[in-house]
């Protein structure tokens, strides 16, 4: 019996993910025709219904979800046996997927690069920057090979290596009575309006619990898509923050009216680190890449 290509599984995955076969063919980097050709043969190879669609929308049969789901692990186990192919020869060699949220990428993103260019020259990094529950999610269905990102989420079984902590730090408008004075303790926040990224943002689910300990509400009318928009808002004076130490130096330049004020020892941070699969055979270059991850941090 003729079997499916590893291509038409791949497509068939898409489809079920977006139910849309524009979106699933770009995800694929096809064209829609070439797309919906190789499933209308796997429909006919394997002799059911994958998907009922018209000009509106695409509903994935019982049939097409289970295949789908089977076509998952086809694919998940595919990828073992390259992972296994490129341990046994030289690590740190080819591409390599990488996952990183916003509140990360842009501030440690640059000096990583470099070097990671210096330290493995023949590794290609492949940079995917979203959201933590879209990038765990790409990680398990096989899109992605490495996370970075803030731990303490729920990372779906994956394993995970802490590299280093990245306290947070609370950022005022100038003239702000919070502006002046040393180190600020927790309690020092209690009644202040506070300004959050919008839902999705794991910033947020990690900033939230620190301002109802401190005594802090949210400010109800403004919630904002990017770190950099949250501290323009900020420098305007509506009110207050936290970001993460790792973001001043990006955005002090950018924001000449918000004064960044740290917590005394013991104070609220996060905790950087790097996600893998726990299938994955390439476990140890993973671990040596965030060496150097965490030595680049560290440098700058």
């Amino acid at each position: 019996m003729e079997r499916p290509s590893i291509r038409q599984l791949e497509y068939l995955v898409a489809v079920a993910d977006h139910l849309n076969f524009r979106e699933a063919a770009a995800s694929c980097n096809v064209t829609q025709p070439a797309l919906s050709t190789q499933l209308q043969q796997l429909e006919a190879l394997l002799g059911v219904q994958l998907f009922e669609r018209d000009t509106r929308r695409v509903v994935a049969t019982a049939a097409g979800l289970q295949l789908a789901e089977e076509a998952r692990g086809i694919l998940s186990a595919t990828d073992h046996l390259l992972d296994s192919a490129r341990a046994a020869g030289e690590p740190l060699v080819g591409r390599l997927r990488l996952g990183v949220i916003p509140t990360v990428a842009p501030y440690i993103l640059p000096s990583v690069v470099q070097a990671t260019r210096r330290a493995h020259p023949e590794l290609v990094l492949l940079l995917q920057e979203d959201q933590t529950d879209r990038i765990v999610q790409r990680l398990h269905s096989g899109e992605l090979d490495l996370l970075l990102l803030a731990l303490d989420v729920d990372l779906r079984g994956a394993a995970e290596l802490p590299l280093f902590s990245d306290p947070f730090v609370l950022a005022c408008p100038a003239g702000h009575p919070l502006a002046e004075g040393g180190v600020l303790a927790e309690s020092d926040l209690e009644g202040e309006s506070v300004l959050l990224l919008e839902e999705g943002h794991c910033l947020r689910d990690h900033a939230m619990p620190i301002c109802k300990s401190a005594g802090m509400t949210e400010y109800a009318d403004f919630r904002a898509t990017s770190l950099g928009t949250l501290l323009q808002m900020v420098g305007a004076g509506i009110g207050v923050t936290l970001v993460p130490e790792m973001a001043i130096a990006g955005e002090r330049n950018c924001n000449p009216g918000v004064i960044f004020r740290h917590f005394d020892e013991g104070g609220p941070s996060r905790s950087i680190g790097v996600a893998w699969r726990k299938s994955s055979a390439r476990e140890e270059e993973f671990r040596a890449l965030a060496e150097t991850i965490r030595a680049a941090h560290l440098a700058s």
